[in-house]
């Protein structure tokens, strides 16, 4: 019976840990992306320009992409409101 509890505990801290990360949160702070291709391919998130992002794209099968999910600092600008006609 205490291996069974053991099993279970062991499975409720794996759950617990795999809950707390979040790749796509991390993906969200930097405005530029390096997306490599093969046999794995992924996005690495991590450079603040292009510029930065190109000396680790030479070389491999990648390259270097705006973040789509990166939180710019646009400000909304609502169309002029006209006067209402009487």
């Amino acid at each position: 019976m205490t291996m069974r509890r053991a099993l279970i505990a062991m499975s409720a801290v794996a759950t617990a840990a795999g809950f707390g990360m979040s790749s796509a949160q991390a993906a969200v702070d930097y405005p530029v992306c390096l997306h490599v291709y093969g046999p794995v391919t992924y996005d690495e998130c991590a450079y603040t320009s292009i510029e930065q992002c190109r000396p680790v794209a030479s070389g491999l099968p990648a390259q270097c992409l705006m973040n789509p999910f990166y939180h710019y600092n646009v400000e909304k600008r609502w169309p002029p409101r006209r006067p209402h006609r009487r």
